[in-house]
């Protein structure tokens, strides 16, 4: 399919319709009381789009990252907020991929059916960040099971979530040819898991983003959740991480939108000596800058989706995608507020709200200053930096 004259405009009718009865006292609301959007997520279970990359047999919509990454982009361009949610379609992917056909018919129709979540990756810990083959949480296995030690931080709805996915060490890091050989994954029932080995510490944030702490202290979980083959898990985890970042592109690409619609229509209405606002290049110009990016980064959403969807190689362009629409979103977001004055600090217009969730992605889930390093070595065959 042609992302370049397919506007999946059915999928965007469906999603901005739901979207529809949930309004932005709604959202505002969730916010100021640092709740979960329960009915909004159920919602989009309930009509399906949550399965949306489940293949059919087992109960999905059977659709590609580019569909799922419209339907994160026009969540946030209505005025919500994906990251409530986003998890459960980039995990699906390391599920579906690699996940065995026991696994598959096991979960994935449950998920579908909305009848359990799997919303929560953990990877990232403290003392090693976005170095992933540095992770120091381990797992033995010992009589037919595998025992889990570590810590884990920034793990996001995690109390929202039936299943985790968990990347941990099987094999000592001194003891593999290659550093990124040696990691696993598991998935991993939760509330199982807080009544014998994992206790969950929530992290008070800027934005209504429920993240937490982890620490597993002789966590038993069955052999049989170990996804793929024991050592080879770095290989699996990407196919979740290229997904993430193409998404998260898709999220800040749908506030770059909402940010650029909103303060257009103000400054085009806002009257300050006898003329709109709207009419000063010095108004104009930023608001014009911010929606070249946005548009830009669009297509390189849609060309890291398509890549994603063939199964080939798309890391680079993910990472870049990330990279563009968050930055895109952040200029936008920063002229929105900027020139709405003193009422984009005020809740009940929703900028201030939309503004702290798109500066998120300037660090997670990965931090812009490792996507440049990550070109420039990878891509521009520079000096390792690090």
């Amino acid at each position: 399919m042609n992302f370049l004259t397919d506007d999946y405009q059915d999928i965007r009718d469906g999603v901005k319709a739901l979207c529809a009865q949930f309004p932005a006292e709604y959202h505002r609301t969730v916010d100021e009381e640092k709740a979960y959007p329960e009915t909004f997520v159920d919602a989009l279970t309930k009509e399906g789009w949550m399965a949306a990359l489940i293949p059919e047999e087992y109960g999905g919509a059977g659709l590609g990252l580019i569909e799922a990454s419209v339907i994160m982009e026009e969540i946030n361009r209505a005025g919500g907020n994906s990251g409530a949610c986003h998890g459960q379609m980039y995990n699906m992917n390391t599920l579906v991929r690699h996940g065995s056909e026991e696994q598959r018919q096991k979960f994935l129709p449950k998920i579908a059916a909305g009848e359990l979540r799997l919303q929560s990756m953990g990877v990232t810990e403290p003392t090693t960040g976005t170095d992933t083959t540095k992770i120091k949480t381990t797992a033995v296995k010992k009589d037919g099971r595998y025992v889990i030690n570590g810590q884990k931080v920034w793990i996001s709805r995690v109390q929202h979530s039936d299943y985790m996915i968990l990347l941990a060490r099987t094999t000592p890091l001194a003891e593999v040819k290659k550093k990124s050989e040696g990691l696993s994954i598991f998935l991993v029932d939760i509330k199982e898991a807080m009544k014998s080995g994992m206790t969950v510490q929530p992290i008070p944030n800027m934005v209504n983003h429920e993240t937490n702490e982890l620490f597993f202290d002789n966590l038993e979980i069955p052999e049989e959740n170990l996804i793929g083959e024991e050592g080879k898990g770095f290989k699996y985890i990407l196919t979740g991480l290229n997904a993430e970042r193409a998404l998260i592109a898709a999220e800040c690409i749908g506030d770059g939108y909402w940010f650029t619609d909103k303060v257009t229509a103000y400054v085009s209405d806002r009257q300050v000596f006898g003329r709109p606002i709207g009419m000063n290049q010095g108004v104009q110009f930023p608001i014009a800058e911010a929606f070249i990016e946005v548009e830009a980064a669009n297509l390189m959403r849609y060309k890291a989706c398509a890549l994603y969807d063939a199964g080939q190689p798309c890391g680079a362009e993910a990472n870049m995608a990330k990279y563009l629409a968050a930055k895109a979103s952040w200029e936008a977001a920063n002229a929105c507020i900027q020139f709405h004055g003193g009422f984009g600090f005020a809740n009940e217009y929703d900028v201030e709200r939309k503004f702290r969730e798109t500066r998120l992605y300037q660090v997670a889930p990965i931090s812009t200053n490792l996507i440049l390093s990550y070109v420039a070595e990878h891509i521009l065959g520079m000096p390792r930096s690090f």
